[in-house]
């Protein structure tokens, strides 16, 4: 992988761990999660008219998405409605890299070099570690929390090559990045009108406007990073680095949500560089 390539989605990784922190910060899960979205599309709004349309062959893929994306922000609340964040964090992001190399290379044909390999189960390795008594709940297996990010993983994986795929075929990373943005929000923005109703949603977003609009900022930023990234890289290896953003989401959940520090964590977190690097060379 291109060294800016490797700094790019790094920096898209602290990105993404951000706006999951602030998923704890104030707010019930569902609503943050909501109020993300819909601000993201309207961060986008502006780059959709630049950008224009994406071509025609990665409308399947843009609407495929917006359908997993949705998946995913009501499993991701519910996760952290049930767990902490260290705890269902590395859960959600650790399994995913590797069903999404093992499909990528089964379906999609990409080779990777037993470097690259490597790198993808020694980091996914050290993500799982860091799940170990994450948590101030996480001293005990809770089913509802695990099964939740369990289902978060399965939809990052599918949105993961869905998108892979589309970017590749739009023409333009931006322009699919955008439009995906965009209609996702419009789909949560529904979703959240129906169940949310509309005026506590108002009220809500009135009152945590400016963490809805920081979360959409990192959001939009981490994943359109990724999503660039995966057209000039290996989907497998991008999907795989994009998970070190779990050693961001450590610092933030143990120095900020106070989440306990345990040895297990130093030890896991030397585990996900190792693995970085060895993406890196592979």
């Amino acid at each position: 992988m291109e060294l800016f390539v490797f700094v790019a989605v790094l920096a898209a990784a602290a990105c993404h761990a951000g706006w999951n922190a602030l998923l704890k910060l104030d707010l019930e899960p569902v609503i943050a999660t909501t109020l993300v979205a819909v601000a993201s599309s309207l961060v986008v709004a502006p780059f959709v008219f630049l950008t224009g349309l994406p071509d025609f062959a990665a409308w399947p893929y843009v609407v495929a998405s917006v359908v997993i994306h949705i998946g995913y922000y009501l499993t991701l609340a519910e996760a952290y409605r049930h767990g902490d964040l260290g705890h269902v964090y590395p859960i959600a992001r650790g399994t995913a890299p590797l069903m999404t190399a093992l499909v990528a290379t089964l379906v999609l044909g990409e080779t990777l070099r037993l470097a690259a390999w490597a790198g993808i189960v020694v980091l996914a390795a050290g993500i799982l570690l860091l799940a170990v008594r994450g948590g101030r709940r996480a001293t005990r297996f809770d089913g509802r929390s695990v099964g939740f990010a369990l289902l978060t993983s399965l939809t990052i994986t599918a949105y993961t090559l869905a998108d892979g795929i589309g970017a590749r075929a739009a023409g333009s990373a931006v322009a699919y990045a955008a439009w995906l943005f965009l209609l996702s929000g419009a789909a949560m923005s529904v979703y959240g009108l129906q169940t949310i109703g509309p005026q506590r949603l108002a009220s809500e977003f009135k009152a945590h406007w400016a963490i809805a609009l920081g979360g959409a900022t990192l959001s939009t930023a981490a994943y359109g990073i990724a999503i660039w990234a995966m057209t000039v890289a290996p989907i497998a290896l991008v999907a795989a680095l994009r998970e070190t953003s779990v050693l961001y989401a450590t610092l933030i959940s143990t120095l900020l949500l106070r989440e306990p520090w345990l040895a297990a964590r130093v030890a896991a977190a030397l585990m996900v560089l190792a693995g970085a690097l060895l993406l890196r060379v592979g």
